[in-house]
């Protein structure tokens, strides 16, 4: 065993989209940190989709900004097609998605990784953890090298024991051509529960097999809209503004029973694979069965990047023999001679379930050892993002002795996806949607760094000019908003006018059509929603109590006399820490609550005598 001389302040463990936050995080909070990844090759490779936001996922990467996090300035920079999602809806439903050049954004967030100070890159196989007195140490690879560190965050993705299925075929790997891994061992071996999940994709096909004259043509967003608050600081001053079309089309009948007629060649179908599988988001497979009585599903075809011609198949992931999705694809309007360049595949993986986590993503188990992206049993990049920032912040503030960052319902999708983690569990791949978080218009996705960014400062994630431009945009908020409640027009003051459902921001007078498009959609949010808001504030400041209400630290959940075993269970499982956390774990009763408060307000009567 070779022990490297440097001691880390944080290692972490994995390359994707998770680690890279995590990183870039505890660097920039001044730690010493190690990013140990299989492949430096792969570093934030988009396995799926090159794709980045959409509904609620957007917001998340807005969070992720407003943080000082990389990927909404990664995916500004190398996107070839904005929209903005939702846009005849109300704004809490709003959301941006980027299509992205696929190698250009793995190149670039390289880079960004390469350059931040204080961040050494290593290519290695994590093997083992090395525990002391409960708490991290080092952590061990397949090659007999040793990395001391004060802390670790995990975020390996579907590599943990990934096994890949094509029709009754089965191969070891976390992604086509890519190894797997055995380190849940290792996490088996320290105590920790590990369970398996399965996720899929779809094939990929050359775009010049394509005939999209008999495709509807789907163009981005003119101006593009970005995700970034600093979108003006990418190199040549803004992302590109030249954007690359998707391509809509529709399966059919024929499709159906060429599926149907393959079901008893699909792993999923004839029971092989044994990982729980996402309802949103299904197999072509399932689609097909479970809603028998639809004649056709859509489908996308999306562009992997500017310099490739490979399409992806957005609506057609399907772990089929390869004969069987050769003949399916060509069913399909525009693709009847459809060349598949990379089959679909479904991979299945261990994941340790998130209950066994606190809200800062730091295990219960091991002081120092934490948790984020799809081993916590979430799916997406977006979801891995935000739990690598703050699992990186955390353990940079855990290192440092620092109190932790932990986000409220009220405050972030982030917080609302870990406290659901933490709380709730997930016994399938956890995906964030707007309905999951009951404050969704206060947590719009164009106030994330009037929510966040001085949050992020307090704890070093931002510097202060991050802090200026914030304060700044509330300036011209409030001075717009101001000129708003006195300016008449028509004796109807403007911001009573604009209040109307059918009032919209260009009919104000010209002197206000030179306001910063950001701030005029924030001030015309808050006008025209002003009282939805102040109920969502109401609720908050009613909730608090609770929500803040601590836990004694003393209070053994299994001897709590009048809770039901399973309510007890449930509670030593989680261990929350106030009584607003025990209220969302699930099975607990309102009447389990108030148990557990007298219970609490006993000891602390006894503990006073």
């Amino acid at each position: 065993m070779f022990t490297y001389p440097t001691e880390y302040d944080v290692a972490v463990i994995g390359g994707g989209h998770a680690g890279c936050e995590a990183a870039l995080a505890a660097a920039r909070m001044g730690c010493k940190t190690l990013l140990l990844t299989m492949n430096l090759d792969t570093i934030a490779q988009m396995s799926c989709n090159p794709a980045i936001g959409g509904l609620a996922k957007g917001h998340i990467v807005r969070e992720i900004d407003a943080l000082g996090g990389a990927m909404a300035l990664n995916a500004d920079a190398t996107g070839i097609q904005f929209r903005m999602l939702n846009m005849k809806k109300g704004p809490s439903v709003r959301a941006p998605r980027a299509q992205c050049d696929k190698k250009a954004y793995q190149l670039r967030m390289k880079a960004v990784l390469e350059s931040a100070e204080g961040l050494d890159l290593k290519q290695g196989v994590a093997a083992d953890i090395e525990v002391a007195a409960d708490h991290v140490v080092a952590l061990t690879t397949t090659m007999g090298v040793r990395y001391r560190a004060r802390a670790l965050v995990v975020t390996t993705g579907t590599f943990l024991k990934g096994l890949m299925h094509v029709g009754l075929s089965s191969s070891v790997g976390g992604r086509m051509g890519d190894g797997s891994s055995d380190f849940s061992d290792a996490l088996r071996r320290l105590g920790f529960t590990v369970e398996r999940l399965k996720t899929g994709t779809p094939p990929r096909l050359n775009g010049r097999t394509i005939n999209f004259s008999d495709c509807q043509r789907q163009d981005g967003d003119v101006p593009p809209p970005a995700f970034s608050y600093l979108k003006d600081t990418v190199s040549g001053g803004m992302f590109h503004v030249e954007q690359i079309p998707c391509w809509i089309t529709h399966t059919n009948t024929k499709t159906a029973e060429i599926i149907r007629a393959n079901l008893d060649q699909s792993p999923l179908y004839q029971g092989i694979i044994k990982g729980v599988g996402p309802r949103y988001c299904p197999s072509l497979e399932d689609k097909i069965v479970r809603f028998a009585d639809k004649p056709s599903h859509q489908v996308f075809l999306e562009p992997e990047g500017r310099d490739t011609d490979e399409f992806y198949v957005n609506g057609c992931s399907t772990s089929l023999p390869f004969a069987a999705q050769v003949a399916f694809i060509r069913t399909i309007s525009g693709l009847e001679n459809a060349e598949i360049m990379r089959a679909g595949y479904a991979v299945e993986y261990d994941f340790c379930p998130p209950t066994q986590l606190s809200l800062t993503l730091m295990t219960k188990r091991i002081a120092g050892l934490f948790f984020a992206g799809q081993i916590n049993g979430t799916s997406g990049y977006e979801e891995a993002a935000i739990q690598g920032l703050l699992a990186g912040a955390n353990a940079a503030l855990w290192v440092t002795q620092k109190p932790p960052l932990i986000l409220g319902r009220h405050e972030a999708y982030g917080g609302v996806l870990v406290d659901d983690l933490a709380t709730k569990g997930t016994k399938e791949p956890y995906r964030m949607f707007t309905s999951r978080a009951e404050y969704r218009l206060l947590l719009r996705q164009d106030n994330a760094d009037l929510r966040l960014t001085r949050r992020a400062a307090e704890v070093g994630l931002v510097g202060a000019d991050r802090v200026t431009r914030v304060e700044e945009k509330l300036r011209q908020i409030e001075s717009l908003t101001v000129r708003l409640r006195e300016t008449r027009a028509g004796g109807v003051l403007l911001a009573d006018w604009l209040r109307r459902p059918d009032a919209e921001w260009s009919g104000l007078p010209e002197e206000f059509q030179a306001a910063d498009a950001e701030v005029a959609a924030q001030v015309e949010t808050d006008i025209k929603y002003a009282g939805y808001i102040a109920r969502e504030l109401t609720q908050i400041a009613r909730a608090r109590d609770q929500e803040d209400a601590r836990i004694p630290d003393w209070v053994d959940y299994l001897t709590v006399s009048g809770l039901k075993t399973e309510a007890r269970l449930k509670l030593n499982e989680v261990r929350p820490l106030t009584f607003g956390q025990a209220a969302r774990v699930s099975g607990i009763t309102p009447a389990d609550i108030a148990i557990l408060s007298v219970w609490a307000r006993r000891g602390r009567v006894k503990s006073s005598k």
